[in-house]
């Protein structure tokens, strides 16, 4: 019986058509950085103060310039655990109509008054914003008592991946990766467009909920269709540029957030891409992988056909001998309890759902990290997404060298070193701060990168969309709880969340160090064939020592 990698080796493994759908399918890898941390940008907070009407109007009638408004009339410090939330959040609780009011210091001036008792309140009047821009956070007043309402904006969309995660990775493993694509694409673009037009903050809530509930299932199926339709001396090389694609997404997402200064139609121009993918229904093929899991197989050589002229190769003899597996039987419908009935699956799964979910605490935490203390936030954004191209060319380096197993570890080690070492370097070390810094967010890049990468490769066919899906899902839930590890743990010691990423990230490299190594490997077909990882590698190491005791 024939494979469909047999058939690759004969038709090309990575030849022009697979070029051209690897070209086409990473667009929805750029696009999709916008939604993970377009927040970024679209829920910036600038410099804010109270407004004060009565308080500008006075300041007409003495022709103060803007500083003397500012040092006049906005409580600039104070006897409060939280000097900034003092200045920005609370105001004067005073009269600035009242006729004995001094043009000059009228604060001082009135305080002066052995009766008079000066208190101070709420901004009753909204708030006074530093930008030429808007954003989220202005529009709506996401400030002060409600600034918590952009944290739940953002975790809301992570929320919608997790639940997202969990059954469109079923629907594409049971209807095919090319719908799923495509529906997914459609509702993402539909729902990005609603969040621009949102007229109130839950109605925004709602669309970026809903948007988040299918966007990573283009996402992955488009990652799913390039491992499954390329061979395996150049699966890793496409896996680790997809994820290159996101990289890059993130730079055009801070160059166009410095020209586009306004949310909504900042918004628009990150979503529209994604009506243009919709025209891949006429460009982009059926997995044949997944045609032949579900015992769809002329469809499958009506495919294999087209890449064979495409590539300019000859159709293969061995077609009509051509199935999944030689075992196989039925039509393989996936299951959920697939993921954990078996004994090496099963560990893969709760390993793979560890360190997915310590990747997305890690990474992200990272960025808030050191965020929120930028001077320039385009620039910061900018720098820190440039640190993880040489993260994704050490990948492309090592694994076919060394191995996937190995350079992982490392990475997630490095990770926690950095990460402990960082906590401790004191505050005058600016510069060694931010360079160890860079080599932590490429450590734990690395681990997100290889994770993508070997993930679709420890589970058969016929549930790897489900096994990823189901996997990753942990990674939403890190980004649902990362700002409440970052902000709750800051206010006791700063460095804190860093000595918790440093744990996180140790452990994920110990755990690393218990999956099989896949180098070399085709795509399992069946359970069977994933389970037979670990006693591969056993008899392997068996082999080796009995030759090196030969040897000697």
């Amino acid at each position: 019986m024939t494979s469909f990698d047999d058939v690759l080796e004969e038709i090309g493994q990575f030849g022009l058509f697979q070029k051209q759908l690897f070209f086409l399918l990473c667009f929805i890898s750029v696009v999709f950085s916008p939604i993970d941390v377009g927040i970024v940008f679209l829920g910036f907070v600038p410099d804010f103060r109270c407004s004060n009407p009565a308080a500008k109007e006075l300041g007409r009638k003495c022709g103060w310039n803007a500083e003397e408004e500012i040092n006049y009339t906005v409580i600039l410090s104070g006897d409060s655990v939280d000097p900034l939330y003092f200045s920005q959040c609370l105001q004067y609780d005073t009269n600035w109509n009242w006729t004995s009011i001094f043009c000059t210091d009228p604060i001082r001036n009135l305080t002066s008054y052995s009766n008079y008792n000066m208190t101070v309140t709420s901004c009753t009047n909204g708030w006074l914003y530093d930008t030429t821009g808007s954003s989220i956070v202005t529009e709506f007043n996401l400030v002060c008592d409600d600034s918590w309402k952009l944290d739940l904006s953002q975790s809301v969309v992570n929320l919608g991946f997790c639940l997202g995660s969990l059954f469109i990775g079923y629907l594409a493993d049971r209807f095919g990766r090319k719908p799923c694509l495509l529906v997914s694409l459609l509702i993402t673009a539909i729902f990005g467009v609603l969040v621009a037009f949102a007229p109130t903050y839950p109605w925004l809530v709602t669309f970026r909920f809903l948007q988040g509930l299918v966007s990573k299932g283009s996402w992955t199926s488009g990652y799913i269709l390039v491992a499954e339709i390329v061979g395996l001396d150049h699966r890793r090389t496409v896996g680790v540029i997809y994820q290159v694609a996101f990289t890059v997404g993130l730079l055009a997402l801070a160059g166009a957030a410095y020209f586009i200064n306004n949310w909504r139609w900042l918004q628009l121009a990150v979503t529209l891409p994604n009506f243009v993918f919709l025209a891949y229904y006429w460009c982009v093929p059926e997995s044949p992988r997944w045609l032949l899991s579900q015992n769809q197989k002329d469809k499958a050589n009506k495919i294999i056909k087209q890449i064979a002229k495409k590539n300019k190769k000859p159709i293969p003899n061995t077609l009509q001998s051509l199935t999944a597996n030689e075992d196989i039987g039925d039509k393989q419908v996936p299951s959920f309890k697939d993921l954990v009935r078996t004994p090496q699956i099963r560990k893969h799964t709760f390993i793979l759902m560890y360190i997915w979910f310590t990747c997305a605490v890690v990474y992200q935490g990272l960025i808030l990290h050191i965020g929120y203390t930028a001077e320039n936030v385009y620039l910061d954004f900018f720098i820190s997404a440039m640190v993880e191209f040489p993260a994704a060319f050490i990948i492309i380096v090592t694994v076919d060298r060394i191995g996937r197993r190995y350079p992982w570890a490392v990475g997630s080690f490095v990770t926690g070193l950095a990460l402990l070492v960082t906590a401790f370097i004191p505050e005058g070390q600016h510069w060694l701060k931010v360079t160890i810094g860079c080599l932590s967010r490429m450590g734990i890049t690395l681990s997100l990168e290889m994770i993508c990468l070997v993930n679709a490769e420890l589970y058969p066919t016929f549930i790897r969309n489900l096994g990823i899906m189901v996997c990753s899902s942990m990674c939403d839930l890190g980004g649902i709880i990362t700002p409440f590890i970052v902000y709750r743990l800051s206010n006791i010691w700063k460095e804190l969340p860093l000595i918790v990423f440093a744990v996180l990230a140790t452990l994920s490299g110990v755990l690393v160090l218990f999956l099989p190594e896949t180098k070399g490997r085709a795509l399992p077909e069946t359970i069977e064939e994933v389970e037979s990882f670990q006693k591969k590698e056993e008899l392997t190491k068996m082999n080796t020592i009995y030759l090196d005791v030969t040897k000697t």
